[in-house]
């Protein structure tokens, strides 16, 4: 690799990390900012919240990382331009294949970054993320509880709370459970608190009182108590083993599922191709710049044109991208069309750095050496 194709690309990817880490650190930090509720409200440990954030980043860089080497390589190249160094570069004999090179390289980093993130990393975190939802809406029950409301853990059973201490503990609760809709349960606790043990999660109340009506004699019971434990495994409504959704399967069980019963699925055949989409966008993206920056005449008054130019086909590009996405829920012929958009920019530009390395235009040879 030539030294001025290491300067380009070393100020190029450096960009693009920046870029990158700024764009992912903001998005990441106001999606993050709905989970705070799970601690504050929910009585979740920091840990946990923790865990849940860092597996949210993966899908949060797939979406920024082709718009970072896009801005990334439009900096630099116009940069490049602006100080005029393309003009001493050309002069000195770089080809046009020579000067996008470090463009292409840069895209070529960031889709095998996607890519790696596409086959294993997306899925594995989307993954673990679902798989611990699940398991804290139906194992730890203080997560869903909210102060001052009804909350319907399950078709028999509603418990209310007045509101929790600052240790995190129940107070004012009233608990309805109807399993036997003939002797149905009213409990009452003045405290309360929930406990997580191998057999499933408790409730431990203190001071309180246990009422059972017998609605086919009409007799009321009523028991007092200053400490009682209501086991609430046996409230769960939901299955002890879930689905997995497309975006939680990697992608040879998109391609190639274990039940017979989903081959050829479209759900799994759409997500599959967007798997092989998502990497190919950050290449497209980052030839965009190369395209508009780099090939045809030097203006020497100024590229602000050529600039704007260059954000409005990556406009263009994302809008389609995302238009298109949505429509291949409804038809497969969506799917043709994403590979048509996300190829289109990297063929146009191969294409344009072909004709100018072939035909170089004399205006720019003269304009590049006034």
């Amino acid at each position: 690799m030539r030294g001025i194709t290491r300067y380009v690309l070393r100020q190029t990817l450096t960009n693009m990390a920046f870029v990158a880490a700024g764009f992912t650190a903001a998005v990441w930090l106001v999606q993050s900012a709905r989970l705070i509720d799970l601690i504050v409200n929910r009585g979740l440990s920091t840990t946990l919240f923790a865990y849940l954030a860092v597996l949210t980043l993966p899908r949060f860089i797939v979406v920024v990382l082709p718009i970072a080497v896009f801005i990334a390589v439009l900096f630099s190249y116009n940069r490049l331009l602006a100080e005029s160094e393309l003009i001493v570069m050309r002069a000195a004999g770089m080809s046009q294949a020579e000067l996008a090179r470090p463009a292409l390289i840069a895209g070529a980093v960031a889709m095998l970054i996607l890519a790696a993130m596409s086959v294993y990393f997306l899925p594995a975190a989307n993954r673990a993320f679902k798989d611990l939802q699940f398991e804290i809406r139906n194992r730890f029950a203080s997560a869903l509880l909210q102060d001052g409301v009804f909350n319907t853990l399950s078709e028999s059973l509603t418990i209310y709370m007045r509101s929790r201490d600052t240790n995190g503990e129940l107070v004012g609760l009233l608990i309805h459970d109807t399993r036997d809709a003939d002797k149905p349960i009213t409990i009452l606790a003045e405290r309360g608190a929930f406990a997580d043990i191998d057999g499933g999660p408790r409730l431990l109340m203190v001071n309180g009182s246990r009422q059972q009506m017998d609605r086919t004699t009409g007799k009321l019971s009523v028991l007092s108590f200053e400490k009682y434990t209501l086991d609430l495994a046996t409230f769960r409504d939901a299955p002890g083993v879930r689905d997995r959704q497309p975006d939680e399967r990697y992608l040879q069980e998109l391609l190639f599922p274990a039940d017979p019963g989903r081959v050829g699925d479209a759900a799994f055949l759409i997500e599959a191709n967007f798997r092989l989409i998502t990497p190919l966008s950050a290449l497209a993206l980052a030839v965009i710049p190369v395209a508009c920056l780099l090939t045809g005449e030097f203006n020497r008054r100024g590229q602000t044109r050529r600039v704007l130019v260059a954000v409005l086909i990556a406009f263009a590009f994302e809008a389609l991208d995302i238009g298109l996405k949505n429509l291949a829920g409804r038809t497969a012929v969506a799917v043709l069309f994403l590979y048509l958009n996300v190829m289109a920019p990297i063929c146009a530009t191969l294409w344009l750095l072909w004709r100018d390395g072939r035909h170089p235009t004399l205006r720019r040879v003269l304009s590049a050496a006034g």
